[in-house]
């Protein structure tokens, strides 16, 4: 007999439980608190895309140095990404599209091994070649008003998986158009 009270209890308390009826009436609003000091208004942080041109001489020791400008602020702790513009194709339009390739890129010719190599700061990025021979021997295609796209991500915008490889993909990301780009020619 107990456990068959015990049953019922059971079955009734989950037979209100699951019971629902009409909505109450709302209750009391709560007491608004005080209002604090508006704070200054912070910066947005968003990512930037520079392409340079330069080319590479044994006057500037095979290396294009770029500094970024002050209108450009590169933190610490962001990413700097550098792409060479490696050839031009048409699309099935006939409109010119760009093949970029994320740097370091290699290339072996007659010579030997090419390399295009960069480092950065965060105040300036040097783009230089190395080789296992001698720089002096490189046709004008190899040194001769490269074009490279620089990316600048800040460290708060590189969550989660992003393809670094495909610039399109990052231009996305930062939100950054073609049209919108610097174009700066190095001297």
């Amino acid at each position: 007999m107990k456990k068959l009270n015990l049953f019922l209890g059971a079955l009734i308390t989950v037979f209100f439980i699951s019971c629902e009826g009409p909505q109450g009436p709302p209750g009391f609003d709560g007491f608004d608190g005080v209002d604090g000091l508006d704070g200054a208004d912070g910066i947005n942080i968003l990512g930037q895309v520079v392409d340079i041109e330069g080319t590479f001489t044994l006057d500037n020791d095979y290396s294009i140095f770029y500094e970024f400008p002050q209108s450009i602020e590169v933190f610490e702790s962001d990413v700097v990404l550098v792409y060479m513009l490696w050839d031009v194709t048409e699309d099935s339009n006939g409109e010119l599209v760009d093949i970029w390739r994320l740097m370091p890129q290699t290339r072996i010719l007659d010579q030997g091994l090419l390399q295009y190599n960069f480092d950065y700061t965060f105040f300036d990025v040097n783009i230089f070649l190395e080789s296992d021979f001698d720089l002096s021997t490189l046709q004008a295609g190899d040194t001769d008003n490269q074009v490279f796209r620089i990316a600048i991500l800040p460290a708060e915008s590189t969550t989660g998986k992003l393809d670094t490889s495909n610039i399109n993909s990052v231009m996305a990301h930062l939100g950054v158009t073609e049209e919108s780009i610097q174009k700066v020619t190095l001297e």
